[in-house]
């Protein structure tokens, strides 16, 4: 925690370039220093969503996250870019502009989370808050090299959200080091944390071992670097077993959490499919919406029922296993110009599916200078246990390093 008039010194050296805070609170003090998604009300600044539609309409309260971090003497710097209306995979966005991941200029953070993941990456803030639908925090976190927290729903208030899908949100914290992700989730989930976390002791526990590979389209580089994870815990004494979740399908699960965030965002944003497109949307983001409503009555009804089924599989799974560990993405960050590609949320969609808490863990840095992660996914409400496997983990590969251009001085 470097004080909140040295984070505004580097937002106003780095920003520009980064694009990661839209608009700014004129808040001071030593507290910790947090960002906030846009489409996380914070009162007297525009909550948009990423959506022009909504550029002039200003928060006339706080969302109840919020709440808790002012309640908590926390500073709010600012509210930070995402994704237009959370739905995407890029941050992109068509009237904020587009964030970049401070790792690699031209490359993508990530979505929707993205401007959140970069303002702590970059060291803007000490910890920023994003939403999560099928892995909007994880995979932004993973891209830009830390960690990040979807939490067992219900335990972080979505009031004062605009949301992507009621059914799916989340909303969670991204920090530098798992210290501060253990007091962001204190504050944010009325001090069911403890003050002070412990690593977990790897010896003996069970962990199931995720991989995707032959299942979904993982880079050698990610793949490489996870076994490097999985050979690291078994020298510690953790046992292994093979993974995969029941009743979860890439393809198929994948389609069906995009419907639901279709058809409910249409909802949010009054998208039908046989009126004029609104004003202040882009056409990309209203054509989602309106393929979503033009799936048939049977394919909707599918898409729920196969969410609720991985749910209730996913209660029986831990009788032999503590937890699982798999890729936080099956690629690390890609350049702007790229496809994006389907299968990002292949392994952190799952988690909201079953309601699980699920954590993005820092692992190091690749040949290539890029970020790598791995996802801690523990029981449902047993989201201490997966921070004090992250804490373990991060004792094994180290803390989130601040991008080489970016980086604090020798004191920090």
């Amino acid at each position: 925690m470097i004080g909140c008039i040295e984070y505004r010194t580097r937002i106003s050296q780095f920003n520009k370039e980064l694009n990661a805070f839209i608009d700014f609170t004129d808040e001071t003090g030593d507290a910790l220093a947090w960002g906030v998604k846009s489409n996380i009300a914070v009162k007297g600044l525009p909550l948009t969503a990423g959506c022009a539609k909504y550029k002039n309409s200003i928060a006339q309260k706080d969302a109840k996250s919020v709440s808790k971090i002012r309640e908590s003497g926390g500073i709010i710097l600012g509210t930070v870019n995402m994704h237009e209306g959370a739905l995407g995979a890029t941050t992109d966005n068509p009237t904020f502009g587009r964030t970049e991941n401070p790792w690699r200029i031209g490359y993508t953070p990530g979505g929707s989370s993205g401007g959140s993941a970069v303002a702590v990456s970059a060291g803007l803030c000490d910890v920023a808050l994003g939403t999560d639908t099928m892995g909007s925090v994880r995979i932004p976190s993973a891209y830009c090299g830390v960690h990040g927290h979807k939490p067992t729903s219900g335990l972080i208030s979505t009031s004062g959200v605009i949301p992507l899908s009621t059914t799916l949100d989340h909303i969670g914290p991204i920090a530098r080091d798992v210290d501060t992700l253990w007091q962001a989730m204190k504050i944010l989930s009325s001090g069911k944390f403890e003050n002070e976390i412990e690593p977990i002791d790897l010896r003996n526990l069970s962990i199931g071992i995720w991989t995707g590979i032959g299942e979904t389209n993982v880079s050698d580089t990610v793949a490489i670097g996870f076994q490097k994870v999985i050979d690291q815990i078994v020298k510690t004494g953790a046992k292994t077993s093979d993974f995969h979740p029941p009743e979860y399908q890439y393809s198929k699960s994948r389609r069906a959490g995009l419907l639901i965030s279709e058809i409910e965002a249409a909802t949010v944003h009054g998208i039908s499919s046989d009126e004029p497109n609104p004003k202040g949307l882009s056409d990309d983001f209203i054509q989602m919406m309106r393929i979503g409503l033009s799936q048939s009555a049977e394919k909707k009804s599918f898409a729920y029922d196969h969410l609720t089924m991985i749910k209730m599989a996913a209660k029986n799974i831990w009788s032999e296993i503590d937890f699982i560990l798999s890729p936080t993405a099956p690629q690390q960050a890609f350049n702007f110009a790229e496809i994006v590609p389907a299968n990002q949320a292949d392994f952190t969609a799952w988690a909201n599916f079953a309601n699980l808490p699920a954590t993005s863990v820092f692992s190091g840095i690749s040949d290539d200078n890029l970020p790598l992660a791995v996802q801690v996914i523990a029981p449902t409400d047993r989201d201490c246990n997966g921070l004090r496997l992250a804490k373990a983990l991060e004792g094994l590969f180290g803390k989130p390093p601040i991008p080489p251009k970016y980086n604090f001085s020798k004191r920090n």
